[in-house]
C-alpha cells in the first residue's frame, strides 16, 4: 500500500482519487499527529464487506467449501 503525508495527498488530491479508483489499490495517508487513514474506491470498499460478510457466515462458507469439493470430485 503506498503511503502519503497528509500534505503530499492534499496538494494532489484530484490525482490520487483517480488513481486508487482506476487502480484499486488503496492509499494509506499519514496525519502530523501520527494517526492515518486509508483510502480506497466504493466499488473496493463494497467488495470487502461483502467478503467479510461471506467470510462470516457459516452455512455460506459451508456451501461454498461443499460447492468447491463437488466440483473437484467431477474433474
Amino acid at each position: 500500500m503506498h503511503t502519503l503525508s497528509i500534505n503530499q495527498f492534499r496538494d494532489h488530491i484530484n490525482t490520487h482519487i483517480d488513481q486508487v479508483i482506476d487502480s484499486h489499490n488503496p492509499i494509506k495517508v499519514t496525519l502530523d499527529c501520527g494517526k492515518a487513514f486509508v483510502m480506497l474506491s466504493a466499488d473496493d470498499w463494497e467488495r470487502e464487506q461483502e467478503t467479510l460478510y461471506v467470510m462470516q457466515n457459516k452455512s455460506l462458507m459451508a456451501q461454498i467449501v461443499d460447492s468447491a469439493a463437488s466440483h473437484k470430485r467431477s474433474k
